[in-house]
């Protein structure tokens, strides 16, 4: 083991300064896009982590077979990470079951994803552009991300880009977080909490714009609701999220809407496409109802049409009776009259 000690009020990990600082750290990628600058801003050295997070990065210990074995339940790192970049850093622990697990912090994720052995934890809320201690709650993120693991030690570290590196380091007690400070809803403090000020070893100086950061699972949680004077919860958000869906759907129903007879009139248009405009047409589709839906009146119907039909055929026959008779009328008075004149 590396630092198997609980020791004082810090155990450093890492320091940019000095001849050779990554000598104990295996590096992966281009060796160019991971190096160390003068920094102006510090005053001091620091690592430069650039390019592809998935491919740049540096490990500790450099041999997959060495741990770590820090037990303090505060791992500290003093970064700077620029704005619209991702960053990620990977911890491996090991709980009292001597169950090994793994907290993939990332920017790159979007939510907590967990699985017995591994977690991915998003990292949205992370300061930008300002030195960053950013300081990770080991003890509870174990315990409540793997379902009361107890933390044992920090084995394993690796840090991504893009970042600009100054120190690594765990603490015994919790620092003070001032990122909230700026914001408008600033979570309440807790008297029975203690803080601890970061030693002065690894304090930057009091000129350097900085932030204290601390990192755990109900600052994941924490939806980005501001001006609130109570914490929202999680039921909170989902009743908004299904209230917000309801109102669309609602919304979309009652939009639609045709136009008819040049008014604008809601609900969907006929289904029909063809159009029903003459007088006839009306009265057939409801003599067809009636029909369909009053049997009475079809036998009505039935029987008027009959009666429509046989007044039509005596009325044929008479007419034709009528023709027959004007014939043989008209006879009968050319022989009366031919008779007549030779008589004379």
């Amino acid at each position: 083991n590396f630092y198997n000690r609980f020791g004082g009020p810090l155990v450093e990990i890492f320091s940019a300064q000095g001849k050779n600082p990554g000598a104990k750290w295996r590096i992966f990628g281009n060796p160019s896009a991971i190096r160390k600058e003068y920094d102006k801003e510090t005053k001091g050295f620091v690592f430069v982590l650039e390019g592809s997070s998935q491919i740049n990065r540096m490990q500790l210990p450099k041999e997959t077979r060495q741990t770590l074995g820090l037990i303090q339940p505060f791992l500290t790192l003093q970064i700077l990470v620029p704005l619209g970049q991702d960053f990620s850093t990977e911890l491996l622990i090991t709980d009292l079951g001597n169950i090994k697990r793994r907290l993939y912090l990332s920017t790159v994720h979007k939510e907590l994803s967990v699985t017995p052995l591994h977690a991915k934890i998003p990292l949205f809320m992370i300061k930008r552009k300002i030195w960053c201690n950013l300081c990770i709650d080991l003890v509870a993120f174990t315990s409540e991300i793997f379902r009361g693991a107890i933390f044992q030690s920090l084995d394993g570290i690796i840090i991504s880009a893009n970042c600009k590196l100054r120190k690594i380091f765990t603490l015994k007690s919790k620092p003070q977080d001032t990122a909230e400070e700026n914001d408008s809803c600033v979570v309440p403090f807790t008297p029975c909490e203690t803080t601890d000020v970061i030693p002065r070893s690894c304090q930057l100086n009091t000129d350097v714009p900085q932030v204290t950061q601390l990192l755990n699972l109900a600052k994941i949680h924490k939806p980005e609701i501001k001006c609130r004077s109570s914490p929202v919860t999680m039921q909170e958000t989902a009743r908004l999220v299904n209230r917000r869906q309801g109102n669309k759907k609602s919304s979309k129903t009652q939009d639609v809407s045709h136009i008819a007879f040049g008014s604008k009139i809601l609900g969907p248009p006929p289904s029909s496409n063809r159009r029903v405009s003459t007088r006839v047409s009306g009265e057939v589709r409801r003599l067809t109802l009636q029909q369909n839906f009053c049997p009475s009146t079809k036998k009505r119907l039935t029987s008027k049409k009959e009666t429509c039909q046989g007044d039509k055929r005596n009325t044929h026959q008479a007419a034709k009776g009528v023709h027959q008779n004007g014939k043989s009328l008209k006879g009968t008075i050319c022989k009366e009259l031919i008779k007549f004149f030779s008589g004379f």
